[in-house]
């Protein structure tokens, strides 16, 4: 008697082997690739003289790859530096290694130093310009690398506004555009916009807000909106909410502008933080297009800095997120969400407060921590991988 079972494997054979021959013949579909990193906890070097570092709040890569960052000596805490431990200059610059080469920063004759140090950029010529995210920072500087003052734009406590031509608010960042000699401010923690500066003298030259429209103050404590509060039309800090609806229509305006990047085909990236947005513009102020990021993300939000891949195309961004600590990895062509790396924490490769970003030419990736973080870290590039999903919350 002839099992059955027997019968029905016999009878299967040729579909499973038919099967293999199609499977071996058609490849299999490639994965979705992104660049990938590996900590590096040896970097940088420790500091000399005992030196310590605040809530580190900007970093920048010169043409040497140097590392360049800025930190809030304010900052420490007492139980930090009362033993035989001392705060830092404000401005560190390491060399590719991790060891410290130059520090300067603070006071001095000519300029007003921030209350509030935020951010840092090197140009193509090597000068270093300075962001002050204070309330009464109306002002951004720019020094030599040496760290000789050259310019300062605008005066502390002068702010008139959103659409004030002379004075800042609460700068977060700049970027250069070294072929027409001009300095783009992400205007920014008090202000809500866009301003864009001669790079040399300082003149005006053009300001936009969100879509590219007049930035709107008045926004901001119109009915609806209810900012509560000391934040009710002033400074929209780190603890101030983010106040927008995640369900409702895109905001209308920027909340807190904290960086803006011009890529290599002269797209302009805003970081609007607490909106959980990067809009995309033309050096006019002309809007192209926007994403949202973890776009219920409240607080602080997710959108704090951006970072291009070093490839031709630039066909990655990289988006620090010091609320959910995470790196979002993005396709610049899509605004796709590609995938994160990341988490919460104070081991190698983890954040407390990741804040800003920054790239060399190798591609490897320099990111700061704010609030009780106080560090910046090296991430190697190791090459493109298979992407894992993107931690979303």
């Amino acid at each position: 008697m002839i099992d059955l079972r027997l019968l029905l494997a016999i009878s299967t054979l040729p579909l499973i082997a038919a099967a293999a021959v199609v499977a071996a013949q058609s490849p299999a579909p490639d994965p979705l690739l992104a660049p990938s990193f590996r900590v590096d906890p040896a970097w940088p070097k420790p500091l000399p003289n005992r030196w310590l570092v605040g809530a580190v709040v900007g970093v920048a890569v010169d043409k040497r790859d140097h590392v360049w960052v800025v930190h809030r000596p304010g900052t420490l805490q007492p139980n930090e530096t009362r033993s035989i431990w001392r705060a830092a200059p404000p401005v560190l610059e390491f060399d590719p290694d991790g060891n410290l080469v130059a520090s300067w920063g603070g006071p001095g004759d000519g300029y007003e130093w921030p209350d509030l140090e935020h951010g840092i950029y090197l140009d193509e010529d090597d000068h270093v310009w300075l962001g002050a995210g204070g309330e009464k920072d109306s002002h951004l500087l720019k020094f030599t690398r040496e760290g000789r003052f050259l310019l300062q734009i605008g005066r502390k406590g002068q702010n008139g506004g959103s659409n004030d031509t002379a004075n800042l608010g609460g700068a977060a960042n700049v970027v250069v555009d070294r072929a027409a000699n001009e300095v783009y401010v992400a205007d920014g923690y008090v202000n809500h916009r866009v301003i864009v500066f001669d790079a040399t003298t300082g003149a005006y030259k053009r300001h936009w807000g969100a879509y590219g429209k007049r930035p709107d103050d008045d926004y901001f404590t119109r009915a609806g909106e209810k900012l509560p509060g000391p934040f009710r039309g002033v400074v929209q800090h780190e603890n101030a909410p983010s106040q927008y609806d995640p369900d409702g229509p895109p905001p209308p305006q920027f909340r807190i502008v904290h960086q803006v990047r011009i890529a290599s085909d002269g797209l302009v990236y805003i970081c609007d933080r607490t909106n959980d947005r990067i809009q995309v513009f033309q050096k006019d102020g002309t809007f192209v297009k926007e994403t949202f990021i973890a776009k219920r993300t409240l607080g602080s939000g997710s959108v704090w800095d951006i970072g291009f891949s070093t490839d031709p195309a630039q066909t990655f961004l990289f988006v620090p997120d010091g609320t959910n600590q995470q790196v979002w990895v993005l396709r610049r062509d899509t605004l796709e969400l590609v995938t994160s790396f990341g988490g919460a924490g104070r081991w190698a490769g983890q954040f407390y407060g990741a804040h800003n970003l920054a790239v060399d030419s190798k591609g490897n990736l320099f990111i700061t921590e704010t609030y009780e973080g106080k560090r910046v870290q090296k991430f190697t590039y190791t090459g493109l991988a298979p992407a894992l999903p993107p931690l979303v919350p």
